[in-house]
């Protein structure tokens, strides 16, 4: 370090913030740092780190299925969150959150040099049958985990519920529903808000259309509830089960939302690009993903104990043109 700052001209506090990434360094002069450790060969030592400061600088991430949009948008949060606090984030994406899976990824990571662990949606793996290291700070993003690790999450049951009532004020007599897959945490909480705010108008609860949060079972969800002419109103689980439906709608020849009105959950960036724009519940992705990091800091660099802590971010409805009130007759 002393040498990269000698050929530099610079501090070697100044390397040092260079190497952990943090802002507080003009760009000429971090120009200048990065060109000198490429030509001395300089690679910041992690485990010299650790005995210096007391962390490795690294924040292990578990994501399941990554190419989803809500899984993206919130593991995008963290990781600018983190970059922000000086860290960067090592991830592992799972095919199968299951409870199994989720353990032998925590292990891979555990042989990285991490200081800490963010979980992203748990789905299937629970709080009693999820192996964690014992000591290591883990915060999630799963409601169910309160009492075992700090959890932080979007208001699932408030966005639910106002996609259903936003619906029932426009006159629509009930609201069908295409979930979530089975087993997963989020996707209940959904059914349950849907089906509480229909009980609670005193209106028929359809069956759930049981989904997996892809497009393509959004698309034969929408086959399937295009053939009964009662339906008028639809909220899905998310926003790519929405685009999948308003594709079948529309093969169908059912117009949105002349004869079905549409709602999703997330507000991705396609949503006010389709066609029509979709009315939907956003959630603030960045606001989650700066939650997490800092209660994991918190435990990292505070050793607070924040188990039974759960910080739930609004949500918000969002109305665009997929959405009105129903045909009269």
């Amino acid at each position: 370090m002393a040498d990269v700052a000698a050929l530099a001209g610079v501090s070697s506090q100044t390397v040092s913030r260079v190497s952990m990434g943090l802002d507080n360094v003009r760009p000429a002069t971090r120009d200048k740092v990065l060109a000198a450790m490429e030509q001395l060969g300089y690679a910041p030592n992690s485990a010299a780190r650790a005995l210096r400061y007391g962390t490795f600088g690294t924040i292990g991430m578990i994501a399941h299925r990554l190419a989803r949009t809500g899984e993206s948008r919130t593991v995008e949060a963290v990781v600018e969150a983190a970059r922000v606090e000086g860290y960067t984030v090592t991830l592992v994406d799972l095919e199968s959150p299951t409870s199994d899976d989720m353990t032998a990824a925590v292990a891979r990571l555990g042989h990285q040099a991490i200081d800490g662990l963010v979980i992203v949606r748990a789905e299937t793996a629970g709080p009693e049958t999820l192996s964690l290291p014992p000591g290591l700070p883990v915060v999630v993003s799963d409601s169910r985990f309160v009492g075992h690790h700090p959890a932080v999450g979007a208001d699932q049951t408030a966005g639910a519920r106002s996609a259903v009532e936003h619906l029932l004020g426009l006159g629509h007599r009930t609201v069908h529903h295409v979930s979530g897959p089975e087993g997963s945490g989020p996707a209940q909480m959904r059914i349950d808000a849907w089906r509480a705010a229909l009980e609670a108008a005193g209106r028929e609860v359809p069956a759930v259309v049981r989904g997996d949060w892809s497009a393509a079972s959004g698309y034969e969800a929408g086959l399937r509830l295009a053939r009964d002419p009662g339906v008028t109103a639809v909220f899905c689980a998310n926003d790519e089960t929405a685009t999948g439906l308003l594709h079948a709608l529309h093969e169908a020849g059912r117009s949105v939302p002349e004869d079905i009105s549409v709602v999703g959950f997330d507000d991705i960036y396609l949503a006010e690009q389709l066609w029509p724009p979709l009315t939907t519940v956003a959630q603030d992705f960045r606001e989650i993903g700066r939650r997490l990091v800092d209660l994991l800091l918190q435990q990292v660099r505070d050793d607070e104990v924040l188990t039974d802590v759960h910080q739930v971010v609004p949500t918000r409805l969002v109305v665009r043109q997929s959405t009105s009130t129903p045909r009269s007759g």
